[in-house]
């Protein structure tokens, strides 16, 4: 089995690429092959299995709003591939994480996703998109869980399908004016509705900064901590929406 690792760490946040790295390797899918696309705007040195892309600033939202796109700019490589999983950047991994647990099944349409399922029990509070100018929107009533967007994954065809449906629902929202109010993780929300998928509990995803559970397979690390707190104060004031809009369908054009 090969396993493709998709990742990115655009300006700061490559500071997390060598520990994610090194963790990923001690602990994700141990005995399995992994190649790592790394998609960043730093000139880095990197192992034999790290492919090094040159990704180009976006700013907020743009480089997680985009994030699909990125990634299908590289299907052919791809699709070489059995399986696909994306990590956020402040991804660490402290304990093992097999194939039995990772591995989604036919029955679960061949797709992993994180869910906040211990925190938001009832729908009608789940975060989802609700304008319904959005092709992201979600009904008031609909959807089981909450997914959020720092891992997901799955079997390269079924995975590849995931960021060209998201991906074009986000381009005709552009181009309508509107983007969702958590950008790509509520396209993902939208795509996944209604699918059985293998559904991960937080010990996947516990943030650095939570006590609960007490014993995480997987944590994403304090950014506030870790990069500054006027670093990401700055970050989502120097963009305005309009001149967002503008700059972000201008660059894919």
């Amino acid at each position: 089995m090969k396993v493709a690792i998709l990742y990115i760490g655009i300006g700061r946040y490559v500071k997390f690429f060598e520990d994610f790295y090194s963790s990923c390797e001690k602990f994700f899918l141990e005995n399995v092959e992994k190649t790592y696309f790394f998609f960043t705007d730093k000139k880095i040195s990197a192992e034999e299995n790290v492919h090094v892309i040159y990704q180009r600033d976006l700013g907020w939202p743009g480089n997680t709003l985009y994030r699909f796109k990125m990634f299908l700019e590289h299907r052919s490589e791809l699709e070489k591939f059995d399986y696909i999983f994306f990590f956020n950047g402040n991804t660490l991994f402290l304990q093992s994480v097999t194939e039995d647990e990772i591995i989604p099944t036919e029955d679960e349409a061949h797709l992993v996703a994180l869910s906040w399922i211990n925190i938001y029990t009832d729908n009608l509070k789940f975060p989802y998109e609700r304008n319904q100018n959005s092709l992201a929107c979600i009904p008031l009533g609909s959807g089981k869980y909450y997914f959020q967007g720092g891992l997901n994954g799955g079997r390269q065809s079924e995975y590849i399908k995931l960021l060209e449906t998201c991906f074009d629902n986000i381009e005709k929202d552009v181009q309508n004016g509107v983007i969702a109010c958590s950008h790509d993780e509520s396209h993902l929300n939208k795509y996944l509705l209604g699918k059985n998928v293998r559904v991960l509990g937080p010990e996947y995803g516990r943030p650095e900064e939570w006590l609960y559970p007490e014993k995480p397979k997987i944590i994403f690390r304090d950014k506030k901590r870790h990069l500054g707190r006027a670093f990401m104060r700055h970050l989502k004031k120097k963009t305005l929406f309009d001149k967002l809009i503008l700059q972000i369908s201008r660059l894919f054009k």
